[in-house]
């Protein structure tokens, strides 16, 4: 459970902000079928995951223990800078809206984590537990935490979070679960 419970949390700060969200947002303005959006949303999150935790488990049998220890631990560390920085939303690909609601958000949100905070945490998340069912589950549950509300509450709920101090909060986060993890003492990475 604790690996559910870190996925989550990790997964859920990291995201705020992120071009997800706005992804989110742009999609909720283009398309009335929100639960399409969230569905879709749900099975790019859910594939995307699932191979970032394939590859974090397999990463972990292949280092030793404290070579993973070092490598996550750094790894948090520059994720939590990496979230100082703010997401260009850019315009998400229009030609990808013409498959409607779910498989604009599919296509969409399955290539936008590729590469993301989001996907590289889920990796590590899955390095250091080693258990890619909760790390899977709770890096999914973490995204929709985030971005759902985005999908219903829209620009009104993106007013009242100051992304920067979410920015800076995610930063002190990794970073301090960063340092734990190198001098042994994680409290949820244990």
């Amino acid at each position: 459970m604790e690996a559910l419970f870190s996925s989550t949390i990790g997964v859920s700060i990291a995201e705020i902000g992120d071009k997800t969200q706005l992804l989110a947002l742009f999609l909720a303005a283009r398309f009335a079928q929100k639960n399409a959006i969230v569905a879709g949303m749900f099975v790019a999150t859910l594939l995307n995951h699932l191979i970032s935790s394939v590859i974090g488990v397999w990463l972990a049998h292949l280092i030793s223990p404290d070579m993973m220890k070092w490598g996550v631990g750094v790894s948090f560390i520059v994720i939590g800078l990496w979230v100082l920085l703010p997401d260009k939303g850019g315009n998400p690909d229009s030609r990808w809206l013409k498959y409607g609601a779910f498989g604009a958000a599919l296509t969409l949100f399955f290539l936008a984590e590729i590469g993301d905070k989001t996907q590289i945490a889920t990796v590590l998340l899955a390095a250091k537990y080693q258990e890619m069912f909760w790390v899977l589950s709770g890096s999914v549950l973490g995204m929709l935490l985030v971005n759902v509300p985005v999908l219903y509450l829209g620009e009104m709920l993106l007013k009242k979070i100051p992304a920067k101090a979410m920015r800076i909060s995610a930063c002190v986060l990794f970073c301090f679960l960063g340092m734990l993890t190198v001098i042994g003492q994680g409290i949820l990475l244990s």
